[in-house]
């Protein structure tokens, strides 16, 4: 019986982690960047009938940085590297039309204000065109061919109780389905022939050998709440032994949603694997601060430039003040004061009440409304990165009375002051604004996981991605 359409498919060989299928996206689309670098050179070189493709052609007419166009364009889809999306092919298609279109918008602008005949229109069309073209026919090979049945990757879950059903109710939110699920294990008699989610109960921990076998598994997801029986540990590093990798669910949590299960973790795991693995080294902190650095120099270079057009737009809108300031708690509780460009009308908290931002928050005036949408109004914070109060890329930054109830309410939430607040950050990118403690719970999660993960690499990602947010107007 088949956990996902009622046939079961036939596994191959070759089953690719989410890291292993991001790395082998990263390689197709830079491969098919090169192919489509290489023939824009050929038709551009058709623009130069005395040149052509030739040595002097290249000497004389290609600077050094159209051959970093397809490194750009690699960058410019990294929204879609990550391989839940890339196994959608409407999500892809956003992505390739949206790498394009900001690709397009940059050097337009950069063309008009280069001098005239410093820069090409004709390679960077051409590249543009067949970049897209190949990329678009490259992802669709990747999702007839990674995302079929000889690839999937085929999982038993340990385990019906609590954690179980919250990583089936995961599994069920994201599709395509990451893997092919099977069904589950579970020692409660009452439970056995049953179904969760539509998922089958296969039998006890006696049966998981032969189950393994049966549906031809490849990893075991232990999601037992509790004490586990000798008999079970037994017999999963008996699994281990013969090739089956064996995953703890809050880790199998982490690769298919990118957010830490809070909900589902010992108080132990604060230590034993959060702390020990969040730790990073002198040169990641002195590379972060040196981003840090250069970033808030050329985001309060941007700021200066617009100031006097957004400072008119908020005085015509709704009077002074310009700017506001608010404390908010930094690494380690330790209160500053935040600047931003005020997007609330004039005394939006006259009863002195801390109060969430809601969706339509009918404080928010109608220019403060674009500046949200924009992130504009989130400007004047490179100043506190400057001053380092904060980082270009981290948790948002609360307030001390927020920090105060929530961590009442959800467990971990101090962890996430391990690290400086950011303008941007994994939470920021992947879920928005949070108008409840649950949605600040789930939160939680994200900043949990990039506290964990975070590595330089993964905050120009991050400060990638915000950039096609601005773009996008995906801001609130």
């Amino acid at each position: 019986m088949s956990g996902t359409n009622g046939t079961r498919p036939k596994s191959g060989r070759w089953r690719l982690r989410p890291r292993e299928q991001r790395t082998l996206l990263q390689l197709g689309d830079l491969l098919f960047a090169v192919l489509a670098l290489v023939i824009s050179l050929y038709f551009w070189g058709l623009q130069d009938p005395w040149l052509d493709l030739s040595r002097d052609f290249l000497r004389t007419r290609v600077d050094f940085w159209f051959y970093l166009l397809p490194v750009i364009w690699l960058l410019l889809l990294v929204e879609i590297h990550d391989p839940h999306r890339a196994a959608s092919w409407a999500k892809t298609w956003r992505g390739i039309v949206a790498a394009a279109t900001i690709g397009l918008i940059f050097f337009a602008i950069v063309y008009l204000f280069s001098p005239k005949g410093s820069l090409t229109r004709w390679g960077v069309g051409y590249f543009l065109v067949f970049a897209f073209f190949f990329t678009l026919l490259w992802r669709y090979l990747y999702i007839r061919i990674f995302t079929s049945p000889a690839f999937m990757r085929r999982v038993l879950i340990v385990g019906a109780g609590r954690a179980g059903q919250t990583l089936v109710h995961a599994y069920r939110r994201l599709q395509p389905p990451p893997f092919y699920l099977a069904g589950f294990v579970d020692d409660d008699p009452a439970k056995q022939g049953q179904q969760l989610e539509g998922f089958p109960i296969l039998g006890d921990s006696r049966r998981l050998l032969e189950l393994i076998a049966e549906e031809d598994i490849s990893e075991v997801v232990v999601a037992i709440t509790g004490e586990m029986r000798g008999d079970t540990f037994q017999t999963l590093l008996d699994a281990q032994e013969r090739g089956v990798e064996i995953v703890p669910m809050p880790t199998m949590y982490e690769e298919m949603m990118n957010r830490v299960p809070i909900y589902h973790l010992e108080s132990e795991w604060l230590i034993r694997s959060f702390v020990n693995e969040a730790r990073v080294s002198g040169f990641y902190e002195l590379g972060k601060r040196l981003l840090d650095i250069v970033v808030s120099l050329i985001g309060l270079f941007f700021c200066a430039l617009i100031f006097p057009w957004i400072s008119l737009l908020i005085w015509l809108d709704s009077g002074f003040p310009i700017l506001y300031r608010q404390i908010r708690a930094g690494k380690g509780g330790r209160p500053f004061y935040i600047y931003k460009f005020r997007t609330m009308y004039q005394d939006a908290e006259k009863d002195g009440k801390a109060r969430l931002t809601q969706e339509n928050d009918q404080r928010i005036t109608p220019v403060g409304r674009f500046l949200r949408r924009t992130h504009i109004d989130e400007l004047p914070q490179f100043l506190n990165v400057l001053r380092g109060e904060m980082s270009v890329v981290g948790p948002r930054s609360e307030r001390p009375e927020w920090i105060a109830e929530f961590q009442a309410q959800i467990p971990f939430y101090r962890a996430r002051l391990l690290v400086k607040p950011g303008i941007t950050g994994w939470a920021q990118v992947n879920y928005s604004y949070y108008a409840t403690v649950e949605e600040m719970a789930i939160k939680l999660e994200y900043d949990l996981y990039y506290i964990k993960h975070r590595n330089l690499w993964m905050d120009v990602l991050l400060i990638l991605r915000t950039i096609g947010q601005v773009f996008g107007l995906r801001g609130r």
